[in-house]
């Protein structure tokens, strides 16, 4: 009996420490292939309005500020105090600068990793709520190959971190049911993410806090949790209480008031939208993984006792609820959900994994699957023979029209294998998409930032402030050209001119020819854009 047991427990200890080398071979695994696909390519494109060019400017101002500035704790933006934010992400791409210089790579990178570590971060998510391995295995995937992550996770934005931050803090906060000592983990979690966007740190710490009343509450009553959390609150409040030292009522008002909470029943410059903004964001680009989700929420049902569903229903309710109420809309504050929706995605798959090789899946899935591959294919058509032929793109489409069509076809037979085709296929896509130079496609909507840049950093003086005729700001032109730029309307462009000795005016072809300016001398032209100033001879 003696020996039984002995041979039993070393068997026990051998399982186990396979069992932990299958799970850190996959987190490197993870790790490698969302560092190459969030990495590749980051430096060909410029820095994007708006949030790329902001960032950026906050982060070189604090690289260049001298030491003992304490501009890192009181940031500017063109030498303005900046009150957006917390400046987080912002020190890490002002490190990033110091140490390789400033350009769009230095710049992007910093999201661009903490995104990809948010990847093995989510299967070992999956690894503590589901029983099988390929459940998780199949979340972190699908959350690898989903467009707006990868795209939002490779720009310069905090919205990557902010995530990263946030399943670091769940992961703490499901290991902490089995030991308290990762409370620890969860108060960190927390600080990080108001260091990063600040009040989103209130919502997604309300999530936490829902899903531990529902799944665990007595964690609420532990001591080490609340050690946990003052710990990660203690930097924030430093933090808050040193800007409103500094600023007072201005902080409060514009930091925390019209940055930040007035988002909430305001549109803040026009973002706005109708409460099923962000269903539709979700509908519009989560293929092909849109695919599972009816029969994800219905094995989510018949779970909804056990804490993977419970996590699911909290994370993906409560933060869809609070961003569709909120009045304003933008893209990337859907971000959050991501991960939520790739575990209950994931799920499914594991399921199907589980199922015999050859097996009958539902009529819908071959039929979606036959539709995108039909639309992938009109799409490699269009940019290969189209007006102007587009290989890249010619090629991402026909990459995905294959990956599609054989999807469909083994689906057809009852194969799971078409789980793997769909994973590589869409992995490989989202890869050569990312290799080219389409990825940021809001840049076709505006001008070329940099030869505009390069003219006004060649011509005018460094420190001097530039009026533009164009009304939108881009914080990428103040960025690349290193000047302060103004957007003024055409009687505040006349003012300006007539009482100022030594103006420097941006214009379109329209604007230069409605002013009639006197003394006026043309410098140089880009993009259709004229620099002008006063002829003083």
């Amino acid at each position: 009996m003696q020996e039984g047991s002995f041979t039993w427990g070393s068997l026990e200890k051998q399982y186990r420490a396979l069992d932990k080398w299958i799970d850190w071979t996959w987190i490197m695994v993870l790790l490698v292939a969302a560092v190459l696909i969030f990495t590749i390519n980051l430096d060909q494109l410029p820095l994007r309005d708006w949030d790329e060019g902001t960032v950026a400017q906050v982060a070189r101002e604090i690289w260049r500020a001298p030491l003992g500035s304490m501009r890192w704790l009181y940031p500017t933006l063109g030498g303005e105090p900046y009150h957006n934010k917390p400046p987080l992400l912002h020190l890490l791409i002002a490190w990033a600068y110091s140490v390789w210089g400033v350009h769009e790579w230095t710049t992007r990178l910093p999201g661009a990793i903490l995104t990809a570590i948010s990847v093995p971060l989510l299967y070992c998510i999956g690894r503590e709520i589901f029983r099988r391995r390929f459940c998780a295995v199949y979340s972190a995937l699908v959350y690898l190959t989903m467009l707006p992550v990868v795209r939002h996770g490779r720009l310069a934005m905090l919205d990557g971190a902010a995530v990263c931050f946030f399943i670091l803090m769940m992961l703490c906060l499901l290991r902490s049911r089995r030991d308290l000592r990762y409370c620890l983990g969860v108060g960190i979690g927390f600080g990080l993410i108001c260091l990063t966007k600040g009040m989103l740190g209130i919502l997604l710490g309300a999530i936490a806090v829902a899903f531990l009343v529902w799944d665990t509450p007595r964690l609420l009553t532990s001591g080490y949790m609340w050690i946990g959390m003052l710990i990660g609150i203690i930097p924030v409040a430093f933090w808050y209480g040193f800007q409103w030292w500094e600023y007072g009522q201005t902080f409060t008002n514009v930091g925390m008031l019209n940055q930040s909470l007035s988002r909430i029943w305001t549109s803040v410059e026009k973002h706005s939208g109708p409460p099923w903004y962000y269903i539709l964001e979700i509908l519009k680009y989560t293929w092909p993984w849109l695919l599972f989700l009816p029969s994800s929420w219905r094995l989510f049902w018949e779970n909804r006792n056990l804490s993977w569903a419970k996590l699911v229903l909290v994370w993906m309710g409560v933060y869809l609820v609070a961003i569709s109420l909120m009045g304003t809309k933008l893209p990337w504050y859907v971000f959050p959900i991501y991960p939520s929706l790739a575990l209950a995605i994931g799920a499914k798959l594991g399921e199907i994994e589980n199922t015999p090789l050859l097996s009958s899946y539902p009529r819908a899935w071959v039929v979606s699957l036959g539709i995108l591959a039909v639309v992938a294919t009109g799409g490699s058509i269009y940019y290969g023979w189209g007006g102007s032929p587009t290989p890249d793109l010619q090629l991402v489409f026909a990459t995905v029209a294959i990956t599609m069509a054989l999807a469909a076809i083994l689906t057809q037979r009852g194969d799971r294998q078409f789980l793997k085709v769909l994973l590589w296929g869409s992995y490989i896509s989202l890869l050569l998409l990312m290799k080219s130079n389409y990825w940021v496609w809001e840049l076709g909507e505006r001008y070329p930032v940099k030869p505009v840049a390069a003219m006004i950093q060649q011509q005018v003086p460094s420190g001097t402030k530039i009026y533009t005729s164009n009304p939108e700001q881009r914080p990428s032109l103040n960025f690349y050209s290193d000047r302060t730029i103004i957007s003024a309307s055409i009687t505040q462009l006349e003012e300006y001119w007539q009482y100022n000795q030594t103006s420097y005016f941006l214009l379109d072809e329209a604007a230069f020819n409605t002013l009639h300016l006197d003394s006026v001398r043309l410098i140089d032209q880009a993009e259709g854009w004229k620099l002008v100033t006063k002829d003083t001879i």
